[in-house]
């Protein structure tokens, strides 16, 4: 699928976010990267073989969150 030389991380490759974008539609939150794996604007992931990787939720502590204030 990837064209790229080197070629880019297949689709079910540990860092299958590296390889480069394809189509890219910010407004509808979405990215295809030329592996085949749509990106989404949550960090969540859906892969060529259609399964899914759910989104990142990182839980921030109180220290955390008083630094970003």
């Amino acid at each position: 699928m990837c064209k790229h030389t080197p070629p880019c991380p297949t689709g079910d490759a540990p860092d299958c976010q590296a390889a480069r974008i394809s189509v890219a539609h910010p407004d509808q939150g979405w990215e295809l990267l030329c592996n085949g794996v749509l990106l989404f604007e949550d960090t969540g992931q859906l892969l060529p073989d259609g399964s899914i990787l759910a989104p990142c939720r990182h839980q921030f502590t109180g220290a955390e969150m008083q630094r970003s204030a």
